[in-house]
């Protein structure tokens, strides 16, 4: 096995709220976790799906971020940005 060479290896406290809830188009299972790593942004993952993305209110701002991210169509988006803004 070769060497392996860490860009790094830190543990840390983080807060985790797991969020499910049901929009018109769709039904979101997520866990929402703040951490001191990114900046003020949150780590939002789809534990449906597995996607996850690192999260602020710029991103939510970004068109066909959400989309793209978490392979949703625009409804489904839209309202995932509709929950995520009380959120971030």
């Amino acid at each position: 096995m070769a060497d392996l060479f860490y860009l790094y290896d830190e543990s840390e406290d983080t807060k985790t709220r797991f969020v499910s809830f049901t929009a018109e188009a769709t039904r979101f299972d997520l866990a929402i976790t703040t951490t001191d790593r990114f900046y003020g942004k949150k780590l939002v993952i789809n534990i449906q799906n597995g996607r996850s993305a690192i999260i602020g209110k710029d991103d939510l701002e970004e068109e066909g971020y959400l989309e793209f991210a978490f392979n949703l169509n625009e409804q489904e988006a839209e309202e995932l940005k509709l929950f995520l803004e009380t959120v971030i």
